[in-house]
């Protein structure tokens, strides 16, 4: 046989109460079943609202308690289709509710709520759907588990008085019928045979209670959830159902926070080796989880995370408590005296302080309990007032396996570290089935998220992507990642969340993710924004594994990098103005990368996707030393001196190099050869040099006169400077050389110049808008190692940002 538990949420509207019939008739057909039920969804709370209503004289409490008596009414009327079932249910059902209005009326008249009272009046929640559930359910027999539920008074409180309660269950079912209904949650006392109970939870108490006293085959525990999951799938879109956990696990996880079942559910059936599944009424062919002693073939270290929100943490300190016996034993001792529950608890080797875990709510009567229960080694200097600290949260990673797996704490904390999430607290038994700390409450949702993707309990490793700029490059990327997005779900389990786009004016947020076949509009249906708003929003999502993407040219963009470093955002960075700017700048953005333990990473500010600067990084990390640069920089310049001939006279090539996307919409900023000195500056700091745009000497080919004024003025005198040009080109070309605007550092020594080569040196038939780099080394020394290839462009300076995006994934 096996025994059925129907939550609230089960029996609580008329499409889960008849999932609940289909489900329990399709099962007594195979075996008997005991199937114990709750109270409607949300009784049980409204039968204690109403009472304290009736308590303080409020009339109100007759409002209330006719919408009780409507819900049940209603509810009957729609699921009991047999007018003479529905009849006698009707007698039964207004009988019992007839006895609660009188007892409400009671409190009302006297103003008086005992506890026998008041367990009284919850009674009736499960006293009345389960005469409804058995009225529903065809061939069902009714028990009233007050007759062999049985508890006795201890230190105040009713608890379970197992014996009597095994020896009663198994004589009342000794004769089992195929169909059993049980009203859960209620009992009797058995010295005064009041009406008590189990507590909140108590119906899957009660279900397990005889489960075990019957050597069921399995207990199932039926609510509104597939089971148990990884972690609160409100909080990680990612969460899914744990397939199979034991006992332990299980335990751990509803102590921290998993409203899956009642913790004391699962002692009984513990004891006797019986299974518990977790099933959802309203998805009844999904497998649930099983809960069990041992579970085979399990590799995982992590098998869930759960957390309690509105927690506080308060301090005990004192040098007085050092080597001192029976401190801990006050504290816990006064706490329990006052009915003070304690979580969790966190001590400091050296025996001065210890921090204990409550929720928010009795953290001030904790700090006054414990000041009091120390007022004399307060006054007198010993110890300190207990400190409180609020707005907390408190998160527990569970796993049996994380005993066998060394570095599970090590690889928490760092992840935490580097997602820049402080733990205030944190505590682990010898057991090393549960780690539990405490972090702001602001930073649950990241820190929840981050834990469960590190630890592969996610699908998908997500990363999530902030994209400013939508202009050529961004647009570009946006394009690629939008792609791209699949193939890297399927082959790489990376899953490319864009939650963030801004373009120079507007800007749009979401933390599920953007539509990116619809961006467009989306921008351009939201508000203004400017790059204050950006970063105010990009930090207040406060989001996991984030990368701010900046495909824009602008300095006040790039100004926001050092605080999403500090805010340990990853940054990638078209934009070459922070790493060429000011040396001091760039050195402390790449101090606070290294210290925070996140990337900024700028591959396209030289070369768009050639591989120049991780090249370089990768030779001074094995040791090498670069001691000499020459490079051609500018894709738009050696496309100039490609296309100049005697019929495209130098003027006409800049205009093409304009029209094709080569130059800038100003061209008089790469004839200035600006881009290229940043570029040899960024190449010069990344080789180890300290490097300033000042410091570069600057040869230059285009007269100063012709960067003053417009750039319509630009234009209409460009082409006094054709035929100088066409006359030193016949040289050349009579020669046999080339002109190549080249970039060189020489132990640290910088400049630029336009300069001729001929048809020996590796830059003489350097096409198009081409790069190319030679790096001199001290391995490389006699033969220089030479990159080459496309230096320009939207497409492949937006794959370039892409492989930096994908570095950071670690793909």
């Amino acid at each position: 046989m096996k025994v059925m538990k129907f939550g609230g949420t089960s029996v609580g509207s008329v499409e889960s109460i008849l999932s609940l019939k289909k489900i329990v008739e399709k099962e007594a057909k195979h075996q008997p079943v005991v199937v114990v039920v709750s109270a409607l969804g949300g009784i049980t709370d409204k039968l204690l609202l109403t009472s304290r209503l009736a308590h303080k004289g409020d009339e109100a409490w007759k409002d209330e308690f006719e919408k009780m008596v409507d819900r049940h009414h209603k509810m009957i009327d729609t699921i009991i289709t047999n007018t003479v079932d529905r009849e006698i249910l009707f007698k039964e059902v207004d009988a019992l509710l007839e006895q609660l209005r009188s007892i409400y009326f009671g409190v009302y008249l006297i103003h008086d709520l005992s506890e026998k009272t008041q367990d009284a009046i919850v009674s009736y929640g499960e006293r009345i759907s389960s005469r409804i559930v058995s009225t529903l359910v065809r061939g069902s027999k009714w028990f009233d588990s007050r007759n062999f539920i049985k508890t006795v008074r201890k230190n105040g409180k009713h608890v379970l008085h197992s014996e009597l309660t095994a020896d009663l269950v198994r004589e009342t079912f000794k004769d089992l019928p195929r169909v059993s209904l049980v009203p859960g949650f209620i009992s009797r006392d058995r010295d005064t045979n009041d009406i008590t109970n189990l507590g909140r939870g108590g119906s899957d108490y009660t279900a397990s209670i005889i489960a075990a006293a019957l050597d069921a085959e399995v207990l199932e525990i039926w609510t509104d959830v597939d089971g148990f999951m990884t972690a609160d799938p409100r909080v990680i879109k990612t969460a899914y159902t744990i397939k199979e956990l034991s006992y332990v696990e299980a335990m751990e996880l509803c102590n921290f926070g998993a409203k899956v079942i009642y913790p004391p559910t699962i002692y009984p059936v513990c004891v006797k080796n019986i299974p518990i599944k977790v099933k959802n009424t309203f998805n009844p062919e999904n497998p649930g989880s099983v809960i069990r002693a041992k579970v085979e073939n399990d590799r995982k270290p992590i098998k869930g995370i759960s957390s309690i929100n509105g927690t506080s943490l308060i301090t005990v300190t004192g040098l007085s408590m050092v080597g001192v016996i029976g401190v801990n034993r006050r504290i816990f001792t006064a706490l329990a005296n006052n009915h003070i529950s304690v979580f969790m608890v966190s001590q400091a080797s050296s025996e001065n302080s210890t921090s204990i875990g409550v929720r928010d709510e009795d953290a001030q009567a904790a700090a006054d309990v414990l000041n009091q229960e120390f007022q004399k080694e307060i006054q007198t200097g010993a110890m300190y007032p207990m400190h409180i600290e609020k707005n907390l949260a408190t998160i527990a990673i569970v796993g049996e396996n994380m005993k066998h797996t060394p570095g599970i704490a090590g690889k928490l904390f760092g992840t935490l570290g580097r997602s820049g999430i402080s733990v205030i607290a944190c505590a682990q038994g010898a057991s090393e089935t549960n780690i539990s700390f405490v972090v702001p409450s602001e930073y649950l949702r990241k820190s929840l998220n981050v834990i469960h993707d590190s630890f592969f309990l996610s699908e998908y490793k997500v990363l999530n992507i902030f994209i400013c700029g939508t202009g050529t490059v961004g647009g570009k990327l946006i394009e690629q990642i939008r792609k791209q997005y699949d193939e890297l779900k399927e082959r790489s389990r990376l899953k490319l969340n864009v939650v963030g786009i801004a373009s120079s004016k507007k800007a749009i947020f979401s933390r599920d993710g953007i539509d990116l076949a619809t961006y467009k509009e989306q921008l351009a249906a939201s508000e203004n924004s400017t790059t204050e708003k950006l970063v105010e929003n990009v930090i207040g999502m406060n989001i996991f594994n984030s990368v701010f993407v900046d495909c824009t040219a602008s300095a006040s963009v790039a100004g926001i990098y050092q605080t999403l470093l500090e805010h340990n955002i990853n940054v990638v960075a078209a934009n070459k103005i922070a790493a060429s700017g000011d040396y001091e700048t760039y050195a402390k953005l790449k101090e606070t990368a290294l210290v925070r333990g996140v990337k900024y990473l700028f591959e396209t500010n030289v070369g768009a996707g050639l591989p120049l600067i991780g090249t370089i990084n990768d030779l001074r990390n094995s040791g090498d030393k670069i001691l000499k640069i020459e490079a051609v920089l500018s894709g738009t310049l050696n496309f100039i001196f490609n296309k100049i001939s005697k019929d495209i006279p130098f003027s006409e090539t800049v205009r093409l190099a304009k029209e094709a996307g080569y130059a800038e919409p100003d061209p008089r900023i790469d004839l200035s050869g600006k881009d290229v000195i940043r570029k040899l500056v960024i190449l010069s700091r990344e080789a180890g040099y300290k490097v300033e745009q000042d410091d570069v000497e600057k040869n230059l080919f285009v007269p100063e006169k012709y960067f003053e004024g417009s750039v319509d003025d630009f234009w209409k005198n460009l082409p006094e400077l054709d035929a100088e040009f066409e006359k030193e080109r016949k040289e050349l070309e009579k020669d046999g050389r080339h002109w190549r605007f080249v970039a060189k550092m020489e132990n640290g020594n910088t400049s630029v110049s336009l300069q001729t080569v001929g048809q020996g040196h590796p830059f003489f038939n350097l096409e198009g808008s081409n790069n190319i780099v030679l790096l001199t080394t001290s391995r490389y020394k006699e033969f220089p190692m030479l990159i080459q290839g496309y230096g320009a462009g939207a497409s492949v300076t937006a794959a370039g940002v892409f492989a930096n995006i994908m570095s950071i994934a670690n793909i």
